[in-house]
């Protein structure tokens, strides 16, 4: 495994990069999802606007405005925790490697590197009031709905990391009870349905405030959020971030020999946790003769691109809004079901043991099959709000 971008650059060229210790492959993953998905969303979003589905905005804004005492204030207060964060990491790189996001949440730094980082930042912002001529005015710009994606991706990434920390760890309540601080400033532990939640919930917000059309905003966003999903999932099997299956010790069948061996059952060697399975499987009442187990972010990984792939062929052919939105619903709810029958997660005891995704999976399934049903009667209305 390749817990940070220094283990995987090594292992494949054999070159030693000392600062890649600090990236850590699956927030680097996770950054490509996000772009991925702003990429796929920009261009369906012009697509939809040449279509005339979507259309530009009329928004005031004032020019030809120097700085606010505010907007000083908060240029400095950033430049200071970045200069006061990464002074402290040059100074001391071999320390700081070894546990990089607690550092950056801790309270530790160098206090005049803060200082030359407030007064370069504050420094930058004075001398572009410099460039400012005349007198302030209020101006009227056209502003298109694929000119947002920058502020709905920053929604997505906040809210959704929000939201698969909070949904994780409703799920895995005992573990946050034990090491509270642990459980919220690590990087594994998230739960994508519960970031999609709240993610949506954002992202629908600023929609309406900014006259986008709420139904073909998801078409145009769900299937980029597949190939996300994907891509994030490589970053789950890349680091070992604890997201495997139950133990998997069957030996891999004759009609499977074309197979990796690896993408049959895996052992994840120097995950991201430091865990030894078999010891951890033990320890939660599995038995595990091998110490192997189903490698699930791979069939994630699958699946979220065939899904796409699918989605990426038929954009262009289903001419009702809403049929991308409602099968995507029914197909990333399927995936997600079918995953969970081979993967460790709490359950809560109700229905015989079901587990958080294998509620919320069952609830987008149903909700989508009534929308592809109900999407052709209603599509076109809806699409107007």
């Amino acid at each position: 495994m390749y817990p940070t971008l220094y283990d995987l650059v090594l292992d494949l060229t054999g070159i030693a990069i000392p600062p890649f210790k600090l990236v850590q492959s699956f927030g680097l993953m996770v950054a490509l999802a996000f772009l991925a998905a702003s990429i796929d969303l920009k261009s369906e979003l012009k697509r939809k606007e040449q279509q005339g589905l979507l259309t530009a905005m009329r928004k005031k804004m004032w020019i030809g405005v120097k700085s606010t005492p505010v907007q000083l204030l908060t240029s400095g207060v950033i430049g200071f925790l970045i200069g006061f964060k990464f002074l402290a990491i040059a100074i001391d790189f071999d320390t700081v490697v070894l546990n990089p996001q607690a550092f950056i949440l801790s309270t530790e730094g160098n206090l005049l590197g803060g200082l030359l980082g407030a007064a370069i930042s504050v420094g930058m912002r004075l001398w572009d009031d410099r460039k400012v001529t005349g007198e302030p005015r209020e101006v009227e710009v056209l502003t298109h709905p694929y000119q947002q994606v920058g502020n709905i991706t920053i929604l997505a990434a906040v809210f959704g990391i929000l939201g698969a920390k909070i949904f994780h760890n409703l799920e895995n309540w005992d573990d946050l009870m034990a090491d509270p601080v642990g459980a919220l400033i690590s990087f594994s532990g998230l739960s994508f349905l519960g970031g999609l939640i709240c993610a949506a919930i954002a992202i629908l917000w600023f929609a309406r405030k900014n006259n986008i059309k709420l139904l073909h905003l998801t078409d145009a966003a769900l299937p980029g959020l597949m190939l996300a999903y994907g891509v994030g999932r490589m970053g789950c099997q890349l680091a070992g971030d604890g997201d495997w299956g139950i133990p998997n010790d069957a030996p891999k069948p004759d009609w499977l020999s074309w197979l990796p061996d690896w993408a049959w059952a895996y052992n994840y060697p120097n995950n991201v946790l430091g865990i030894d399975l078999k010891a951890d499987y033990a320890q939660m009442g599995y038995v595990s003769l091998t110490g192997y187990a189903w490698p699930t972010p791979i069939y994630e990984t699958t699946m979220a691109l065939l899904i796409f792939g699918f989605f990426w062929f038929m954009r262009k052919r289903w001419k009702t809004p809403g049929l991308v939105t409602a099968f995507y619903l029914v197909l990333a709810g399927i995936e997600r079901l079918a995953i969970e029958q081979i993967r460790i997660n709490n359950e809560y005891p109700i229905l015989g043991g079901v587990t958080q995704a294998e509620i919320i999976a069952s609830i987008m399934i149903l909700s989508g099959i009534v929308l592809v049903f109900l999407m052709p009667k209603v599509g076109h209305k809806w699409a107007q709000y």
